[in-house]
């Protein structure tokens, strides 16, 4: 369903502070914390002495602590101590590789030796700014996927915010490089729909002018989306524009499996126009909220259908290529994995 030798976002930095995080990644559940260095730690949240959840414990001196008996683990899954036992001679449960970078807390939630993470440019740089938040979405994660690789329904599902006629009638575009599937549309001397008026407002740019817009959807495994959105007063040369004539940034969606029929949706918007300007962050941030919480119900309705009527055959049209692409990817990442495994085991069959 979901490939796990891959970096998935686990929380934001900031979702893991004093006390455990509890959450499950790929069917994996985890128990997040910071050890004394502070650096992040990635568990399996079983206590090997009663099956306890250890994400209902404490971290003590940089330890992760079980709140039902007090055993004490190691940032190895081995354990360390218990009061009034011994106990080092327990069953190590599974440490996941994890690291936090860009704002983020990224785990491994697979087998073999991690990658090293893809670069963001973006969260690199001084002259971007993001703000960006969390939704737990119960939904197969690919019909998040399938939603921003085809951005027509936001003439509908978002009338009031991005949604436009203008988005119908553009032609879409879809191609394949390699593992990456990149979905385009181009809207020429349109009037910009409501978050984008107040976008240009923030920009210090007029509103009520007619305006080029572009999507380029970018998806890449395990589950990445990146769309490059935004408009350009018409006639400045649309997506090339000089930055004096547009506003433009980067919707980022990371969308991390949680079971078979939901995820973790971490969303956000980074953006290189005034970049200090805090107050604009949180205006973008609120508005983007509300328009993936659409998202939410309408992604939520469509998995309880599907569950209904597991026997029905979806339509395919030409908008949904880039979903379908994305899928293709999608599986040739799990059969890899399927490969690898069996190649494994009939190394370990021979052995023996």
């Amino acid at each position: 369903m979901f490939p796990k030798n891959a970096w998935y976002v686990a929380a934001m930095a900031e979702e893991v502070g004093e006390q455990p995080l509890g959450r499950t990644i790929c069917k994996e559940p985890m128990v997040i914390y910071r050890n004394a260095a502070g650096s992040v730690v990635a568990l399996e949240d079983f206590c090997p002495h009663r099956g306890a959840p250890l994400s209902l414990g404490r971290v003590v001196d940089g330890q992760l602590v079980c709140g039902y008996h007090g055993l004490a683990m190691g940032c190895d899954g081995k354990t360390v101590s218990m009061p009034g036992q011994r106990v080092r001679g327990f069953p190590a449960i599974r440490a996941f590789p994890a690291i936090e970078r860009y704002g983020f807390i990224w785990v491994w939630p697979g087998a073999g030796v991690p990658t090293p993470l893809h670069p963001l440019h973006w969260a690199e740089s001084p002259d971007w700014a993001y703000g960006g938040g969390r939704y737990h979405i119960q939904c197969d994660y690919r019909l998040m996927v399938d939603n921003l690789m085809d951005l027509t329904h936001e003439t509908y599902v978002h009338a009031t915010s991005i949604g436009q006629k203008e988005i119908d009638e553009a032609p879409v575009n879809t191609k394949v490089n390699g593992d990456e599937v990149v979905t385009s549309r181009f809207m020429d001397k349109v009037h910009a729909p409501p978050f984008w008026r107040m976008a240009l407002r923030g920009n210090g740019l007029p509103e009520d002018q007619l305006v080029d817009r572009w999507q380029v959807c970018r998806f890449t495994p395990p589950s990445h989306v990146m769309i490059e959105v935004g408009v350009a007063l018409a006639g400045h040369g649309g997506y090339d524009a000089d930055p004096q004539h547009k506003v433009s940034a980067l919707v980022v969606d990371f969308i991390t499996p949680e079971t078979d029929t939901s995820h973790h949706y971490f969303w956000g918007m980074a953006r290189n126009f005034k970049p200090q300007d805090s107050a604009l962050t949180d205006t973008i941030r609120e508005g983007q909220g509300k328009i993936f919480s659409e998202d939410m119900e309408m992604l939520e309705r469509q998995q309880r259908n599907l569950l209904t009527h597991p026997e029905r055959k979806l339509l395919a049209l030409n908008i949904d290529a880039g979903g379908v692409q994305s899928r293709r990817v999608i599986e040739r990442w799990l059969q890899a994995e399927r490969d690898a495994a069996g190649a494994v085991l009939a190394t370990a069959g021979a052995a023996g």
